[in-house]
């Protein structure tokens, strides 16, 4: 379990800043620094015994006379490309990436709006 841990904090490390901001690039005297907005998230479990138990001592009773014992973990990440700041002559400006804000935006608006039917809905009764 610990190479496990350190496989993660491994993983980890290039989650953060240095993820949501690339490497400054240089087109034609313009610098380009993209930006995406990124999460992730982890989980990760284990267990011994047949489920059904009733009390923590039947928990680590084996299953069938065998080990019915697992051991399980997952991990996934998201990475969104929302933009770009670009410099010109000493002025930087946002740039952002219309198609990926709009398709960002959707389930937002979708969501804000059947929480506001369901408001004014309760509201009327």
């Amino acid at each position: 379990m610990a190479n496990l841990v350190d496989t993660l904090t491994d993983a980890t490390k290039t989650i953060g800043v240095g993820a949501a901001y690339g490497a400054p690039v240089e087109i034609d005297g313009v610098t380009i620094v993209p930006v995406a907005l990124v999460w992730a998230g982890f989980g990760g479990g284990n267990a011994t015994g047949n489920g059904n138990a009733s009390s923590p001592t039947d928990a680590a009773k084996p299953l069938f006379g065998g080990d019915a014992g697992g051991e399980g973990f997952g991990g996934g990440g998201v990475s969104i490309p929302v933009g770009a700041y670009v410099t010109t002559d000493g002025v930087a400006s946002f740039q952002p990436n219309i198609i990926a804000l709009l398709a960002v935006s959707v389930p937002v608006v979708v969501t804000a709006g059947w929480a506001f039917a369901r408001v004014i809905r309760a509201l009327k009764k």
